[in-house]
């Protein structure tokens, strides 16, 4: 084997494709799951190749008992991929608290669950690739509906940036990736849609028609996007962020320009806020609306 992988949200979406990519490629990989048993086809084709772990993200001395389990059987860890996540349908005004504290659970702390438990090994061992799943709403933003998933996608970015800062002389690296829509049950039976009032039809309605509904599905393969990734494990020159799919690097890079413009027509206001500086200084021309 080449590389050993710990993926989580193996046995459904991205989690599986990937896994099978990885096995394909001749690596090894952990793959874990809720419900492992739901790897056992994989197992079947692949044999000691695979090792399917029971793990619930949201506990963090299950991830310790995950992590030791994929390190006693492999021996090491070359690539950590945290895959699983999951986003339900709401406007944040009638959003109940648990359902948003609870994909946040998942989507963030799960990530920093798993990947606190594989540092001290990443460390030992000099190296290793850490993967973040975040998504096209992790950098762009703006999704009606999803406030709780797009969150904890920006908080994954910010952990991120600093687990990078940390790690970097341990010879770790840390991949940021940003999938805009791809044809996985993302938007199927691992979500759920609540009631949308009728004062959010236009915003939050909308974008779940156009999620739920639309026609084709989704513009992205998984297969191509996990074949991307395991190429991409075999690199040492990598992005720090990797938009995936056309949405996905457009939007990210419209949205760069208009930060970048809107950081500069008010550069020297932001300036203006430090001691040494001119003070005050003209505000850019108010808009007409």
């Amino acid at each position: 084997m080449d590389k050993t992988w710990f993926i989580t949200g193996s046995s459904r979406g991205f989690g599986r494709t990937l896994t099978r990519a990885a096995l394909e490629a001749g690596d090894g990989v952990a793959a874990t799951a809720r419900r492992p048993e739901q790897l056992a086809d994989l197992v079947e084709e692949f044999g000691s190749r695979i090792r399917p772990i029971a793990l619930d993200v949201t506990d963090p001395a299950a991830a310790r008992a995950a992590i030791a389990e994929a390190h006693a059987h492999f021996g090491r860890i070359d690539v950590l991929v945290n895959n699983a996540g999951y986003a339900n349908v709401s406007p944040i005004e009638t959003t109940e608290d648990a359902d948003f504290r609870a994909q946040f659970e998942t989507n963030f702390w799960g990530v920093y669950n798993v990947t606190k438990a594989a540092l001290p090994l990443l460390r030992e061992q000099r190296g290793g690739l850490v993967v973040q799943f975040s998504s096209m709403g992790g950098r762009v933003g703006g999704s009606p509906g999803i406030a709780s998933y797009q969150a904890a996608k920006f908080a994954i970015d910010g952990f991120s940036r600093v687990l990078r800062a940390e790690t970097e002389p341990f010879g770790v690296r840390v991949l940021v990736v940003e999938p805009s829509g791809f044809r996985t049950d993302w938007a199927g039976s691992s979500m759920t849609v609540h009631d949308v009032p009728e004062a959010y039809a236009q915003t939050v309605g909308a974008l779940n028609t156009r999620m739920r509904q639309g026609g084709d599905g989704a513009a992205g393969d998984p297969v191509r996007a996990a074949g991307i990734l395991v190429r991409m494990a075999g690199r040492r020159d990598i992005p720090h962020h990797l938009p995936l799919g056309v949405n996905a690097a457009e939007g990210s890079i419209a949205m760069d320009r208009r930060l970048l413009d809107e950081d500069t027509r008010w550069r020297e206001v932001a300036r203006s806020a430090d001691f040494a500086e001119a003070y005050p200084v003209p505000f850019p021309p108010d808009s007409a609306h």
